[in-house]
Formats: structure tokens, sequence, C-alpha cells
């Protein structure tokens, strides 16, 4: 196996990610500074952070918006996680997004070749709300 292509910021994760499948719509800039927006699914998260694969250039630094829909999800806590109100500022909010869904924006702090090589794995740190959800890892079921 050849190892990935890496670019990371030097700074420790606080908490363990946790292998699980989510769909994410992430928003932002890619690194030529053109807009994008992407349906795609996460492949490990913690309250902090989150990990995804993008068909975009994205660079490290990079400050992106970041939702996932749990409406799909039947949560009871779903109302207390509400991050999509235009109360808080979320340029989110709007009709498009149920008012469950967890909305937080994201700092890119790792970006390395995906196995296929035509995708980035990209690491966020939450810089807005921090995801209150726990769930067990995939590889644990």
């Amino acid at each position: 196996m050849v190892p990935l292509a890496s670019t990371t910021v030097s700074k420790q994760r606080s908490e363990r990610r946790i292998s699980v499948r989510l769909p994410l719509k992430v928003r932002g800039r890619d690194a030529h500074g053109f807009p994008f927006e992407e349906n795609t699914s996460s492949e490990n998260l913690c309250r902090n952070g989150a990990a995804f694969i993008t068909r975009f250039d994205v660079a490290i630094g990079s400050d992106l918006e970041i939702r996932i829909p749990l409406s799909q999800y039947g949560s009871r806590r779903a109302q207390s996680e509400r991050a999509g109100s235009p109360a808080n500022g979320n340029r989110f909010a709007g009709s498009r997004f149920n008012e469950t869904d967890f909305a937080t924006h994201g700092r890119v702090v790792h970006v390395c070749d995906s196995e296929s090589g035509r995708e980035k794995l990209v690491g966020v740190q939450f810089t807005g709300p921090r995801f209150q959800r726990v769930f067990r890892s995939e590889s644990a079921a």
C-alpha cells in the first residue's frame, strides 16, 4: 500500500473520533477562492470535529460551513441541539434545511489524498457549536 500524501496542522486531537457515516452538506471556498457546496458523508466524527471526503481542493485554514441533517434520525434531543435558527447568525438557516439539523462552522486542519487518489480526505475542527450527539462506532457494531 502506498502512503497517502498528507498535510496537517500540528495540533493533537483532544477527543477520539468515532467511525460513523452521517450525511453532510459542506459549503465554503476552495483553495482557488471559488465557492462550492457539496453533499458528502462523514468518515469519522467527534464533538469537536469531523473528517469527510471531498472532490474539492480545500486549503488548511479554510473556513467551512457544515450541516448534519438530524431530522431523519427522529431524535428527541434534536430540538435541544438545534443550531440552525437565524437568531444564532448561522447562514445555513433557511427554508432548505430542517430546524432540527445540526449546523456549525469548521476550520480545515488536515488534508490528504483519499484512497482513490481522486478525492481528498479533509479533517475539520468545529469553530462553531460542538456536536452533542453520541454514536457508537460502526467498527464496534
